[in-house]
């Protein structure tokens, strides 16, 4: 009798059969003997419903089936005294009964997708903010990222990387061939500015950054970086988003979607440039195929006053509880719209937009006046658009931001094919003392240990002239080229060696030689510093596991104190 009622069980589902009622399968053959002969056994006094897992009582009568049936139960049946036996499982119903369970999870799925669950249910689930703050793969200082990219690739032949071989060959050819970047390079061309050792470490730096030596032995300055290619919007793609052709997420994107954000009434990833965007503008911010909530969203600090630096972050029309309950209808609304639209990430990324400009009405307003700050530490950070947006983010990474980017200027600002020693020194003068302030300030306040520290731009500058282009420069023969070869970053805080200097190039600064470090090494690494392993930092997109670090990266662990 057992492997008949399970030959039954095996070939139809019930969904509902009442007393003198019909009889209909979900799926199987339709049997319909079958089903009078359960029914006449269990008598008229049964109600057989759709019950997952519910085992069927032995000795209901003589010619009762016994064994367990899937999706039957059984209520009103109790005038049957329990015994011991039917407590137990045999092999056979154990595998039924969680072969069923697996049914009701995929079920569960399907109902919710389909907006079948009560609104309990629904609510709970979005409460859950995708910014609320998780933990990485494994322990680390490193808590937060303040990234000073200096767009438009400085020259580390002027600034941190010191090459006396270029005064031997000055206006002459270098004993080895130029290597082929954007454009054409002629003589050796020497650095017109000074280097000195500094700090414990005796490490090298140009005279332009005289308040970052001040703070060398905290540094770790990589000499070996290398890139692929010379040119700026592939290599700022590069930088930023780990791929320098296709549309894929940044790396402060990677860094919220991994640890979310400390202050739910602010964004979590803060891009700053003053005067407009970069060269490619939002790309270089972008959440690509996560979901929006992780993109940058972009201040442009030029601007002093709190309306100008944040568009429409005060009403003129309505308080803040008459604009809480706008919000609670447009909420009610677009849960309405969503139910016909499940797992729209840009309708998702919408409405959680509205929500987090309603809440920063107050601590934006907060974060971004400097005036607020005591008297001595404006005057560390200096005077300019540099030192404010500085110590806006030392300010937002206070307030619990996790990442936040600080650009020099609109457009391609350290791109100096003409004039590089009047241009490199103006824009060290803008940023030096402001730079130098943030370490020591992040030391003072015990911000530095968790606080990861990243400079640079997209790639370096070539240590031979370039030539007179018409159209491209000036023609005045004082400027460098772009160069992928060979560059600098150097890294600051949250767990880094510092004092210490990583790789070199070749004796002119041309090639990377000595310890490379690739842009895929050097995210893979910042991603290590935070707590994660590059290569289980995935996401789910067409198909496959994305990561930053594509197929490529290996984590340099000299780097990591």
């Amino acid at each position: 009798m057992a492997d008949h009622a399970c030959e039954l069980e095996r070939s139809l589902l019930v969904s509902s059969v009442a007393p003198g009622g019909k009889m209909r399968a979900l799926y199987g053959r339709q049997d319909a003997r079958r089903y009078r002969q359960l029914r006449d056994a269990l008598g008229s006094r049964c109600d057989l419903r759709m019950w997952g897992g519910a085992v069927v009582k032995r000795g209901l009568k003589r010619n009762a089936f016994a064994g367990t049936f899937r999706g039957i139960g059984i209520l009103g049946m109790n005038h049957h005294a329990p015994r011991i036996e039917d407590s137990f499982l045999t092999r056979r119903e154990f595998l039924c009964r969680c072969g069923m369970g697996m049914g009701a999870l995929s079920l569960a799925s399907i109902m919710n997708a389909m907006g079948l669950f009560g609104p309990e249910a629904v609510a709970s689930q979005q409460s859950i903010s995708p910014l609320t703050p998780k933990a990485g793969h494994f322990t680390v200082k490193a808590k937060r990222v303040i990234h000073l990219f200096m767009n438009g690739g400085p020259s580390h032949v002027d600034t941190f990387d010191p090459k006396p071989s270029l005064e031997k060959y000055a206006g002459k050819p270098l004993p080895r061939e130029n290597l082929p970047t954007e454009r054409k390079t002629g003589a050796a061309f020497p650095s017109p500015f000074k280097f000195a050792k500094h700090g414990q470490s005796g490490i090298e730096v140009s005279e332009l950054f005289p308040h970052v030596a001040g703070s060398i032995d905290d540094i770790a300055v990589i000499r070996s970086m290398h890139a692929d290619v010379p040119n700026h919007e592939p290599s700022l793609l590069l930088m930023n988003c780990g791929e320098a052709r296709l549309i894929r997420p940044s790396l402060g994107s990677w860094v919220t979607y991994g640890l979310g954000s400390e202050n739910q009434n602010l964004p979590g990833f803060i891009a700053m440039c003053p005067g407009g965007y970069p060269i490619q503008e939002s790309q270089n911010w972008q959440s690509g195929f996560l979901p929006g909530v992780y993109q940058g969203t972009y201040i442009d600090t030029q601007h002093t006053r709190i309306e100008k630096l944040i568009e429409h972050i005060k009403s003129n029309f309505s308080s803040l509880p008459e604009q809480r309950a706008q919000l609670d209808l447009l909420q009610q609304l677009n849960a309405r719209h969503r139910k016909s639209r499940a797992q729209d990430g840009q309708l998702e990324a919408r409405i959680q937009s509205f929500e987090l400009a309603y809440r920063m009405q107050m601590d934006a307003t907060d974060a971004f006046d400097v005036s607020r700050e005591p008297e001595h530490i404006r005057n560390m950070y200096g005077e300019g658009t540099q030192a404010r947006q500085i110590l806006i983010a030392r300010r937002l990474l206070e307030r619990g931001v996790r990442f936040v980017q600080v650009w020099h200027g609109a457009g391609q600002p350290w791109d100096n094919h003409d004039d590089i020693e009047i241009n490199h020194r103006k824009l060290a003068k803008q940023c030096d003392q402001a730079i130098g302030a943030l370490l020591k300030d992040l030391k003072q306040r015990g911000m530095l240990d968790d606080t990861l520290v990243i400079w640079g731009g997209e790639f370096g500058r070539t240590p031979t002239v370039e030539l007179p282009t018409p159209g491209s420069n000036a023609g005045k023969i004082n400027g460098r080229d772009h160069n992928h070869y060979g560059f600098t970053v150097w890294l600051a805080g949250g767990g880094v060696k510092g004092g210490y200097v990583h790789g070199a190039t070749d004796e002119f600064g041309f090639q990377a030689v000595e310890n490379k470090v690739h842009v895929h090494d050097l995210h893979a690494t910042i991603l290590a510093l935070l707590g994660f392993d590059h290569e289980k930092l995935t996401f789910r997109h067409a198909g496959r596991d994305f990561r930053l670090t594509d197929v490529q990266g290996q984590v340099v662990k000299e780097l990591i104190a």
